[in-house]
């Protein structure tokens, strides 16, 4: 079974109960209010489908996991955009770290900020192994703070020393130095990454689910109780921070900066 939507393409085998997930919105497959939709009702769809147990997230476009948030959803809106914009990447991360399945990101390439968060809120992480791709919550480098609740998951995978000195600094970790860090789990060659991922997969499901998912619940709770508790008040920073011309201003050069990267 398959449903694909314009960004995301889905495919469900239900005889192992395990489904793919491959982001397809080139060139980056940057989190847009469209894809952040897609991708929520594609893990509900996933979610309410009983013969699903396990979804593995990947990329379908070469060298890029994803680029994290569009700017453009940032840059010279009005406040209703940016609260509708801002309440969707809240509702993606809900559902992705909250969710009842085995989630396994299969890193196909570079993942800074927002694709770097998709890939801390699975359960387990495999990266392709290349130097030239890296991962990290590099917002620091564009004058963005980190939400708390990106900076809890990523404390949660590696631990508050480094995740202290890596959001200071907006580090993206090539592929070697975040599998050394613990930021991902296992490094593969490319052509070997689809495989693994489908190995790990198995190896999760082999568990009895309703003990896996309570512990899941156990262990992820606080986080996002943490979030549900300040979800206004944490949409009503971000509106007001990205309001800020100083802001609007850094988002700009940023765009520029990337135009002229083409």
């Amino acid at each position: 079974r398959s449903f694909s939507n314009n960004k995301i393409q889905v495919e469900l085998d239900e005889s192992s109960g395990v489904a793919m997930m491959k982001f397809k919105s080139p060139p980056v497959n940057s989190l847009s209010l469209e894809f952040l939709t897609e991708f929520s009702i594609s893990l509900e769809k996933l979610e309410n489908n009983r013969a699903c147990r396990g979804v593995i997230i990947t990329s379908a476009v070469p060298k890029i996991f994803s680029s994290g948030l569009d700017i453009t959803e940032m840059s010279g809106k009005s406040v209703e955009h940016y609260t509708e914009f801002w309440r969707a990447v809240q509702e993606m991360w809900l559902r992705l770290y909250g969710s009842s399945m085995v989630t396994v990101a299969a890193v196909s390439g570079s993942s800074p900020a927002g694709g770097c968060l998709i890939a801390l809120s699975c359960d387990y992480r495999i990266m392709a192994e290349n130097p030239k791709f890296s991962i990290g919550l590099n917002e620091a480098q564009l004058g963005i703070v980190a939400p708390f609740w990106f900076k809890d998951t990523f404390v949660n995978v590696v631990g508050h020393r480094i995740a202290e000195r890596s959001l200071q600094l907006g580090s993206l970790h090539p592929a070697p130095e975040a599998h050394k860090l613990g930021l991902v789990d296992e490094l593969v060659p490319e052509e070997k990454l689809m495989e693994k991922a489908a190995a790990v997969m198995a190896q999760w499901l082999a568990l009895p689910d309703h003990a896996r998912q309570l512990t899941k619940t156990m262990m992820r709770k606080a986080v996002l109780d943490r979030l549900v508790a300040h979800r206004e008040e944490d949409i009503k920073n971000f509106v007001t921070f990205v309001s800020k011309e100083s802001i609007q201003k850094s988002l700009r050069k940023y765009m520029e900066m990337l135009k002229k990267r083409k």
